[in-house]
């Protein structure tokens, strides 16, 4: 197990930095602009449905399996399935994490360059100068991709407790305050409650195989599940600590800032006339518009694109962590590991840098598709494996009480099953063009 100099300071600090991994880009970049192009609020709907039905038991699963590994992905599957095939389950896990970490990155330098670039220029109504200039100019936007990832390499190298549970206590409540802010604002605007009750209003008959994908993907992508990110943050939690309390709160703290974002963004976006399925790119279009007619709107754009750029920063830190602290002691660690990591990450970024039109798809795949895998694969593994017992102990107080029992037959039959079944429809969907 991790010694004390490597867990969590206090309940509050793993609680915040749990959060903080799962909040990230997800919820203020991605969750917007998945919910416009895949359904609206009946993607929305079922969204929330999968949070609290697979997600969040799937969440639990991985924070069992990281804390009784003490260490890394490739030890947490090799517990799961043994040396041979829970190491290969582990290294391609690792590997689609450092896929997604390189186009990441390249998100996350946008929104830094757009948050310094309007603290010194501020807004325009047309547009947001920052992020049009650094679209514009690839090689400067590839600079920008330098210096975020060795930030980000310098912030896991300085270590749990200095480094990424630091900086969680101050992120998390900053950002939790320009979110509010926003929300008050955007509700006053003209006509905002009437934009928001036609789009709350489900149009199910729109939605197929592919959006109930994407709404699954999500609430995984979301709260950061995928077999890797959560069961390495787990790993330094003590063995005092509470799983399924901290489990609770980092679900309800994700699941919370989705909605926040949404309740401020949607009517911003309905109310100035924008599409909802502008993609990627649709917080890049709507934020600088709502900043430049807001009552001090300079200030206040700025402090939120700063809180946004730091909370996806942890997530990103997150993404880094996975395999630096998975390949540490095989036969490459300190220094050497995060400079080859680091290279690696600025050679896989840069096609997503000169052709942004490739996030799109990335995302897709590996942002949803190997995250849902690599989660459905730590459930089967655990409830399904020959130490499911000893987890089952881990989990309840009461291990054989009957709610235990209707607990573990969910994990076990009926979370891996509907995971199985969303990837097969999808599969299915994409190769027949539906």
């Amino acid at each position: 197990m991790n010694t004390t100099d490597n867990q969590y300071g206090s309940r509050l600090g793993a609680i915040l930095t749990m959060i903080g991994v799962a909040v990230g880009l997800g919820n203020v970049w991605r969750f917007p602009y998945m919910m416009g192009a895949y359904g609206g609020s009946a993607f929305l709907l079922i969204y929330l449905l999968f949070t609290l039905a697979l997600a969040f038991p799937a969440l639990l699963t991985e924070m069992l399996a990281g804390r009784n590994s003490g260490s890394s992905t490739l030890t947490a599957y090799a517990n799961l399935f043994g040396n041979r095939w829970g190491k290969a389950i582990g290294y391609l896990l690792i590997l689609a994490v450092t896929v997604a970490g390189s186009y990441y990155v390249v998100v996350v330098a946008n929104v830094f360059f757009s948050a310094g670039f309007s603290i010194i220029r501020g807004f325009s109504a047309d547009h947001n100068p920052g992020y049009h200039a650094l679209l514009a100019d690839s090689a400067l936007q590839y600079g920008v991709v330098v210096l975020t990832v060795v930030a980000a390499l310098y912030v896991a190298h300085r270590g749990l407790k200095k480094g990424i549970e630091r900086i969680s206590r101050i992120i998390m409540p900053f950002f939790l305050l320009a979110v509010l802010y926003m929300i008050v604002y955007a509700w006053t605007l003209p006509g905002a409650l009437a934009k928001v009750r036609q789009f709350l209003a489900p149009d199910f008959s729109a939605v197929g195989p592919r959006e109930v994908f994407a709404a699954l993907g999500q609430a995984f992508y979301s709260i950061g599940l995928g077999g890797t990110f959560v069961v390495v943050y787990a790993s330094y939690i003590g063995e005092s600590r509470d799983i399924p309390r901290i489990g609770v709160f980092t679900c309800l703290g994700d699941l919370g800032a989705s909605l926040l974002v949404s309740l401020f963004l949607v009517p911003a976006t309905l109310v100035m006339g924008m599409q909802m399925d502008a993609g990627p790119s649709l917080i890049f279009q709507t934020l600088p518009e709502l900043f430049a007619v807001l009552p001090g709107g300079r200030l206040i754009g700025s402090l939120f694109l700063l809180s946004v750029s730091l909370v996806a920063f942890l997530s990103l830190i997150a993404a880094f962590q996975v395999p630096i602290s998975s390949l540490a002691g095989h036969r490459i660690s300190g220094k050497k590991l995060l400079t080859g990591f680091g290279l690696l990450q600025l050679l896989l970024s840069f096609p997503s840098t000169f052709y942004p039109q490739l996030i799109g798809l990335l995302d897709l795949v590996f942002g949803s598709g190997m995250q849902v895998l690599g989660s459905m694969l730590a459930v089967m593994g655990m409830w399904w494996g020959a130490r499911r017992l000893f987890f089952r102990k881990m989990l309840f107080a009461d291990p054989e009480s009957g709610r235990a029992g209707l607990a573990v037959f969910w994990l076990r039959w009926i979370v891996p099953g509907t995971l199985l079944a969303v990837l097969i429809g999808y599969v299915y969907s994409s190769l027949s063009g539906g």
